[in-house]
């Protein structure tokens, strides 16, 4: 067997091992696994995909091409949404998580959906991986034309954010949907963002109330107000971070009544500045994980992630 083949056998090992390993928050709890064991089913419409997500079977729906939606859609427990091929995805409206459980969004393309919608809504709702996809926009119009690339709200819990590229958006990823909803998110809330990309995008990567984040290994690029803003009582552990032409890195203590907690270790900041006002003292979460050195991760965000299609 000639190095070529053996190459592309240890390419498919990586892809099978990635499909199938949850990782962050998300493998907390009762873990993620999305559709598996269910049915596979290809869709290429918005009346298509509604039928495949909405309801609570476990099943595997692959997205086969991009799907301009009129409506925003709910997607039902036990779900694993994949892109199919290059381009897919969806655009104008979003997915909203609403009151689910185990649910994989992977390898889709997320354009430009119009305010109260988000690209995808978490709430309410536990153990959500969303891993390999590319969330965007523009900075064209003003900052409420859109609404979130990610959001998570309303009490969720056990989340991972992985491997996406998020970029040209105002508000870009949000945790605790306000000051006032203390009642529901205290206690949980836990997300974590990995190896994401955040480009050209003015602030929320994230901002986050009430909850546990760990924030690590992601790279920013070009960011205009602010990185990550942990507010209202928030514990944020921001590691191994890298930050490029970024205005201000870090807060604790923006556009809420109460100040936010972060404690900050082995990050590259590249000349941006921070605001911790409070250290806190959420330093080691609750699964393995590893991290790469800082002087790699410029190299490793831009190649590795954005949509890709992992079968």
């Amino acid at each position: 067997m000639n190095n070529r083949i053996l190459l592309s056998f240890y390419l498919l090992a990586i892809s099978i091992q990635l499909v199938n390993s949850q990782d962050g928050f998300a493998s907390v709890g009762e873990g993620t696994t999305g559709g598996a064991g269910g049915n596979t089913v290809d869709v290429c419409t918005e009346d298509e995909l509604t039928t495949a997500i909405i309801d609570d079977t476990p099943r595997i729906v692959r997205v086969v091409c991009n799907i301009t939606l009129e409506h925003r859609l709910f997607v039902g427990s036990n779900k694993s949404i994949l892109g199919r091929t290059a381009g897919a995805g969806i655009a104008f409206q979003g997915l909203r998580i609403h009151s689910k459980k185990n649910v994989i969004i992977r390898g889709l393309q997320f354009c430009c959906a119009f305010d109260p919608s988000d690209g995808v809504t978490v709430e309410n709702s536990t153990n959500v991986w969303i891993d390999h996809n590319e969330f965007y926009s523009d900075m064209d119009h003003h900052e409420d034309y859109y609404d979130g690339l990610v959001d998570v709200i309303m009490g969720s819990d056990f989340v991972t954010i992985s491997w996406n590229q998020f970029r040209n958006h105002w508000k870009t990823s949000l945790v605790g949907s306000s000051d006032s909803r203390g009642d529901v998110d205290i206690g949980r809330l836990h997300v974590t963002y990995h190896h994401n990309y955040f480009q050209n995008c003015n602030s929320r990567m994230p901002s986050l109330r009430f909850g546990t984040g760990h924030i690590y290994n992601n790279f920013y690029e070009n960011i205009v107000e602010y990185a990550i803003n942990s507010r209202m009582g928030a514990q944020v552990l921001v590691e191994g971070n890298v930050f490029r032409n970024a205005t201000l890195a870090i807060t604790t203590s923006l556009y809420s009544i109460e100040e936010g907690y972060a404690v900050e270790r082995n990050n590259d900041f590249g000349g941006s500045n921070n605001n911790i006002t409070q250290v806190g003292t959420f330093t080691n979460p609750p699964y393995s994980y590893r991290i790469d050195r800082t002087s790699k991760i410029p190299y490793l965000v831009r190649q590795h992630s954005g949509q890709t299609i992992l079968f």
